[in-house]
């Protein structure tokens, strides 16, 4: 499985964001994809996951203003931000796991959120 992330970029606090990311290859024994983040010094941590029968699960930092959604025919996973806070700033990686429980990761996409 190969995870190609895009979207990221500069965005002012208070603005929006979209990333997406696709799956390729043994795409179809997929059944979670989702997204993680590090900031600088800091360890990984949870934005949003999505199972195949839609099922999200959000990191407490960004519930209520991320939207994880995923269009399953394209195998493509998007986190819609909204109300960017210059703390959301963070490298993301794209995440999926597969029925046999391996786990695959993109190459991250930075997110700057000035301030």
């Amino acid at each position: 499985v190969q995870l190609q992330a895009s979207g990221g970029g500069l965005v002012q606090a208070g603005e929006s964001l979209r990333l997406s990311c696709a799956a390729s290859g043994r795409s179809t024994s997929i059944n979670l994809m989702g997204w993680y983040r590090q900031a600088p010094g800091k360890q990984r941590e949870l934005v949003a996951v999505i199972t195949n029968g839609g099922s999200t699960n959000y990191g407490n930092s960004v519930n209520g203003r991320f939207t994880i959604s995923r269009d399953n025919a394209k195998n493509i996973v998007y986190l819609q931000m909204r109300s960017l806070k210059p703390e959301d700033t963070a490298v993301y990686y794209c995440k999926a796991r597969t029925v046999s429980w391996r786990e695959y990761w993109g190459q991250g996409t930075l997110v700057t959120v000035s301030s």
